[in-house]
C-alpha cells in the first residue's frame, strides 16, 4: 500500500511541474515578441508567479502594474504592485486591487500594451462592483451560490453581470492600447469568457441567463435586492471587443497528460478518464473508486453543503472513494487534490484514500459515513495522516485525481 500511495503522489507532483505558470508565461512572451512599453495587471491564485515571470522577461519595457492573489500566495515583485485578498469570498482588499487595476488599464495609451495575467480565482480576487452593487451584495450572492453547489460556469455568469471589470469591461477600459491576456485555465472546457469571469473577453452570457441560474437554485428571492434590480435592469456586458488577444498558456489537460507520462514511467498502463469531471464530489468519488487499474482524471467537482463540518471538494471526493473502496479486495488508492494547493477553507490540497481507510478510521472511533454526511472530511483525513498538503503551488489548473491498483 505504501508503494501505491507514493506512486499516486509522484504522479500528482509530475502534473504540478508541468502546470508551472512561470515557464508557460516565458515561452508565450518569447513568441509574442512585444516591443512596446507594457503595463501589467492581473489576478488569480497564480498571479504572483505569472507576474514575476513577465517582469523578468520584459525588463525595462515594464512601465508598472498591479496584480492581486490569494492570501498566502504572494511573492516579491520589483516593478509590479502586489496585493493579497480574499478568496473565494471577495473582500475590501480585493476591491482596492481591482480599482487599481482599472486605473492602470484606463491610463494605457495607443502604442502601449496592457498585459493581463489571469488565473483561477480571479473572479473573487478582482471584485469591482457595478453601479448600484456593493461588496456586501457580491459577498452574499457568492456565499449563497457556493453553498448550493453551483459550478464555476454558473457562478461566473452571475459574477460578470455584477461587475464593472469582468465580462470584457477591463479590455474596454484599456482601449485603444493593445490588450494581451495570458490565461491559466481552471474551468472545464477552457472557456475564455468563464476563466476569471473573462475580464478581457467578449461575454457570451446574458443577464437573463444569470437570473435563470439563480432561479434554478431557488436563490432569486434570497439574494440582495440590489442584485435582483441589476439583473432585471437590462444592463449587459460587452459582446464584442477590438485589439484584444486572449491566449491559454496552461490547462488541466496538459497536467493530466504529464500525470499519464509519469504513470507509464512507473510501470502502469494509465487511462485518461476525463479532464471534464464535474458534479457532486461524493458521487464522482464513488464512481472513480469503482474503476480498475491506473486511472487519471481532471476537472472540478462541487459540494452541496448538508452539514457543518470542515473540508473541500477533493477531501469529500476522497472520503466517498474510501467508503466505496472498503468493499474492494485488491489494494487500491484514490488521490484527489487541487493543483493550486488549497481545497476549500483548509490548508490541504486534498486527500488520499485506500481500501483500508474505513477500517483504520474505525479503530480511531471515526465513522466514515457520518463524517461524509456532515461534510467533515478534513478532520477525518487529518486524524489518519492522509491529507495531501503542498502549500501554495503558484499554479491553478483545476483538480487532479489518480486511482491506482
Amino acid at each position: 500500500m505504501r508503494d501505491l500511495r507514493s506512486d499516486a503522489r509522484a504522479i500528482f507532483d509530475a502534473a504540478l511541474r508541468v502546470a508551472d505558470p512561470e515557464e508557460a508565461v516565458r515561452q508565450t512572451l518569447a513568441k509574442l515578441a512585444i516591443e512596446t512599453p507594457v503595463w501589467i495587471v492581473g489576478a488569480g491564485k497564480a498571479a504572483a508567479t505569472m507576474a514575476r515571470a513577465a517582469e523578468t522577461f520584459l525588463g525595462d519595457r515594464v512601465l508598472g502594474g498591479s496584480v492581486t492573489t490569494k492570501y498566502g500566495h504572494g511573492l516579491p515583485l520589483e516593478r509590479i504592485e502586489l496585493r493579497e485578498a480574499g478568496h473565494p469570498i471577495p473582500d475590501e482588499r480585493g476591491v482596492a486591487g481591482a480599482k487599481r487595476i482599472a486605473e492602470i488599464a484606463g491610463q494605457a495609451r495607443g502604442g502601449q500594451t496592457l498585459l493581463c495575467l489571469i488565473s483561477g480565482g480571479a473572479s473573487a480576487l478582482m471584485p469591482l462592483p457595478a453601479e448600484g452593487i456593493t461588496l456586501g451584495d457580491k459577498q452574499a450572492t457568492t456565499a449563497l451560490m457556493l453553498a448550493c453547489g453551483a459550478n464555476i460556469h454558473e457562478l461566473n455568469c452571475v459574477r460578470k453581470h455584477l461587475s464593472a471589470i469582468k465580462g470584457g469591461h477591463l479590455a474596454q477600459l484599456a482601449a485603444p492600447a493593445r490588450v494581451v491576456s495570458l490565461i491559466l485555465s481552471d474551468v472545464i472546457g477552457d472557456n475564455l469568457d468563464v476563466i476569471g469571469s473573462g475580464p478581457t473577453v467578449p461575454d457570451s452570457s446574458t443577464a437573463a441567463e444569470a437570473r435563470a441560474i439563480l432561479e434554478r437554485y431557488a436563490l432569486w428571492d434570497r439574494i440582495p435586492v440590489a442584485v435582483r434590480e441589476r439583473l432585471a435592469s437590462g444592463a449587459e456586458t460587452p459582446k464584442s471587443l477590438q485589439g484584444v488577444e486572449n491566449m491559454i498558456v496552461g490547462s488541466n489537460r496538459l497536467a493530466a497528460e504529464a500525470a499519464m507520462a509519469k504513470a507509464r514511467e512507473l510501470g502502469y498502463e494509465p487511462r485518461l478518464l476525463s479532464t471534464a469531471l464535474d458534479g457532486e464530489a461524493r458521487e464522482v468519488g464513488a464512481r472513480i473508486a469503482r474503476e480498475t487499474g491506473c486511472v487519471v482524471a481532471g476537472g472540478e467537482t462541487t459540494v452541496t453543503l448538508r452539514g457543518k463540518g470542515k473540508g473541500g471538494r477533493n477531501q469529500e471526493l476522497a472520503l466517498a472513494a474510501a467508503i466505496e473502496l472498503a468493499s474492494v479486495a485488491e489494494e487500491s488508492v484514490v488521490l484527489s487534490a487541487g493543483t493550486d494547493g488549497t481545497d476549500g477553507p483548509t490548508d490541504a490540497a486534498g486527500a488520499i484514500a485506500s481500501n483500508d481507510t474505513v477500517e483504520r478510521a474505525k479503530k480511531l472511533g471515526l465513522d466514515a459515513r457520518a463524517y461524509l454526511e456532515e461534510n467533515n472530511s478534513y478532520p477525518f483525513f487529518a486524524a489518519l495522516g492522509d491529507l495531501v498538503v503542498t502549500g501554495p503551488t503558484g499554479t491553478n489548473v483545476m483538480d487532479l485525481i489518480v486511482r491506482l491498483s
